[in-house]
């Protein structure tokens, strides 16, 4: 408990940090969002809106401590500002939009793909020298080299534009409203099928090889030796002693993986015109939208914050080590 209570303690103050760098950063930007609202519009709004657009904003001419104390407050509060591309809504809500999209997207990706790469690793070291050993490691080092948004491409276009299996964009049907039934989850399940796959396929050989090599350096083990020797099942050897001890490395980059998922998988978003937090951020930076994307970046850090110490709660569990006290 005192281990995890000192990393909590560190990745508050390094939330903390974060959320001193994301209200310094626009502020030493040239312009403001209100200058740049004002400035798409082309005359069209009058200069005397400028000082309501400001405060719509929250800038104004009040000492910068001030202004830090006040933007804590409403993030606290959930309340991230004031969208300029989607004016006059709030960014909590612009974001809120986009991170159910991304969260089933990218997150099902990366759970998937970290799951089956675990499972594989542990398949391929435990059958060394085996067919399973032989050819897929080789192919998803392969399949992993090509860019994800070129595999992207190459499977909307052979799938989606040549054979018509699979629907060529967005994340569910045009005709369809958004609602809990059957046939629109179906429809959003159809649309994620290809977008998942890609980046499971781009990331799958990363995880096998991780795995893998760690699963061979844990089967050398003395413990593992010993179960063996009293007898135990090999299925038990395998994932109760050797897995579990070589999934340590990969629990540490699925929790990394795993945090900049709120980021969305920003290629993919673009190839598939998928409405996720990538996508939303090209349109924020295309729009100058600098609150939006001072809320993205600010939800992206605190989510990765969030996941490695989720990460250290699976170690304790994972390695008795850590709750003897260890570093």
């Amino acid at each position: 408990m005192r281990y995890l209570l000192r990393r909590l303690a560190f990745y508050l103050l390094a939330a903390w940090v974060a959320l001193t760098i994301n209200f310094f950063l626009p502020r030493l930007m040239p312009g403001d969002p209100a200058t740049a609202l004002f400035a798409r519009f082309r005359g069209r709004v009058s200069p005397h809106a400028m000082q309501a657009l400001r405060e719509a904003f929250g800038l104004t001419d009040a000492p910068l401590l001030s202004q830090y104390a006040t933007y804590l407050g409403h993030v606290a509060r959930g309340d991230l500002g004031i969208s300029v591309a989607y004016f006059p809504s709030p960014v909590s809500a612009v974001i809120g939009t986009a991170l159910g999209w991304t969260v089933l997207l990218a997150g099902s990706a990366v759970l998937l793909s970290f799951v089956l790469g675990s499972l594989l690793g542990v398949a391929a070291a435990w059958w060394r020298a085996g067919w399973l050993d032989a050819l897929l490691p080789p192919a998803l080092a392969l399949l992993g080299a090509f860019p994800y948004f070129w595999l992207a491409m190459a499977a909307l276009y052979l799938l989606g534009f040549e054979w018509r299996l699979v629907p060529l964009g967005h994340a569910y049907g045009d005709d369809l409203t958004p609602a809990w039934s059957v046939t629109f989850l179906a429809d959003v399940a159809r649309h994620a099928a290809l977008p998942v796959a890609t980046v499971v396929l781009a990331t799958l050989g990363g995880w096998l090889l991780s795995m893998r090599n760690t699963m061979i350096a844990v089967l050398g083990s003395e413990f593992v030796a010993l179960a063996r020797a009293k007898g135990l099942t090999p299925a038990r050897v395998a994932l109760r002693y050797a897995a579990r001890n070589a999934l340590l490395p990969n629990v540490t980059g699925f929790g990394m993986a795993l945090g900049f998922v709120l980021g969305g998988s920003l290629l993919t978003e673009i190839v598939f015109a998928y409405p996720g937090q990538g996508y939303l951020l090209v349109q924020a930076v295309r729009s100058q939208d600098y609150p939006l994307m001072q809320g993205i970046f600010l939800v992206i850090t605190l989510a990765v914050l969030a996941a490695n110490w989720l990460v250290d709660v699976v170690y304790v569990w994972l390695d008795p080590r850590t709750r003897e006290g260890s570093p």
